[in-house]
């Protein structure tokens, strides 16, 4: 670590390191919004189908992040629960356009939320409403009614519509998310800073 790392650390200057674990069913977006997420320079082209996991990483005036991309794969949804002990913040995209699955959607975040790592948590879960695009794309407003997330009462949350493949809806979410964590580092929540 160099002279000045070191004293941006003592002054509180250095970036605060944080980890987000991006859950959602497969096909929801979440590749592709953690893609666009990253600077220009460094998103890929080609976004393919997540098998197990993807780590990325990128940073914000204020955060340096590292997302986890887990696959929404039923047979790689088990993996999830590895990461929550660690995860300093959550992103769950929904496919606002699939309503067949929005009930798998409902359950997979059911059992997140009631998971032991999670549960007593006072994480900050970011709810994307992917794929506002599409014609028969249910609204936000919609996608949170069925999903109950105004039952959510101990954890803070927000959901906010968007278009990954055009970056529609992003920024806000991020800009809400680091809000939340700047907050839970402010009241020492988190301990591993």
């Amino acid at each position: 670590m160099g002279l000045l790392d070191k004293l941006s650390g003592w002054l509180g200057l250095r970036k605060k390191e944080v980890n987000v674990l991006c859950l959602g069913l497969d096909n929801s977006g979440k590749t592709t919004i953690i893609n666009q997420l990253k600077p220009s320079n460094t998103q890929t082209q080609e976004i393919v189908p997540t098998i197990g996991f993807n780590i990325e990483k990128f940073k914000s005036s204020s955060m340096s992040f590292t997302v986890f991309d887990m696959s929404g794969q039923s047979r790689y949804r088990n993996l999830w629960e590895h990461y929550y002990k660690e995860s300093h913040a959550i992103i769950f995209v929904i496919d606002s356009g699939d309503k067949l699955r929005m009930v798998v959607a409902k359950e997979e975040l059911d059992i997140f939320l009631n998971h032991e790592d999670i549960r007593c948590k006072r994480i900050p879960v970011l709810f994307f409403a992917n794929k506002m695009d599409l014609q028969d794309a249910m609204s936000s407003v919609k996608v949170s009614q069925m999903l109950c997330l105004e039952n959510i009462k101990d954890k803070p949350w927000h959901i906010c519509a968007s278009n990954a493949i055009k970056g529609e809806g992003l920024q806000e979410g991020l800009d809400w998310l680091q809000e939340q964590i700047a907050q839970s580092y402010q009241n020492n929540e988190h301990v591993n800073d």
